[in-house]
């Protein structure tokens, strides 16, 4: 049973944002600091996918360890109540993922992707997007 109220419920799910997110800034500004121009959002590829880098053929997707569950995270938890609820939510979301990987690579895109909680630490972070274009 949810702690909440259905309504108090309904509005901490209302706060959720699904792009432009203080992560997905992050990582942008990185990306810009370091030189690489790219798009956001792009609605003709299949995902619309969080970063575009056309010029390197190369996709950045900056996932939410709860909602996309970076396995071993301390963030992927998951909720005591409705547990099959979200356990089949989670499953939809892993799968839409690797789906949307797939056709995104036949497409000739390489598709990478930063967890949020990657983002934290900005000498990782660095590190990360350093190997993402080692060998551009």
């Amino acid at each position: 049973m949810d702690s909440l109220t259905h309504k108090k419920r309904s509005w901490n799910m209302s706060q959720i944002k699904n792009c432009d997110t203080k992560k997905e800034k992050i990582v942008r500004s990185l990306l810009h600091h370091k030189g690489y121009r790219f798009r956001l959002y792009r609605k003709d590829l299949p995902g619309k996918p969080d970063i575009v880098l056309p010029k390197y053929k190369k996709i950045i997707f900056v996932h939410g360890c709860f909602w996309h569950r970076h396995e071993g995270c301390r963030y992927a938890y998951t909720p005591k109540s409705r547990i099959d609820f979200w356990e089949n939510k989670f499953k939809k979301n892993i799968q839409h993922d690797k789906e949307v990987q797939s056709v995104l690579s036949e497409l000739g895109w390489q598709v990478y992707i930063i967890w949020e909680c990657e983002t934290q630490k900005l000498d990782k972070l660095n590190k990360i997007i350093d190997s993402i274009f080692q060998h551009s």
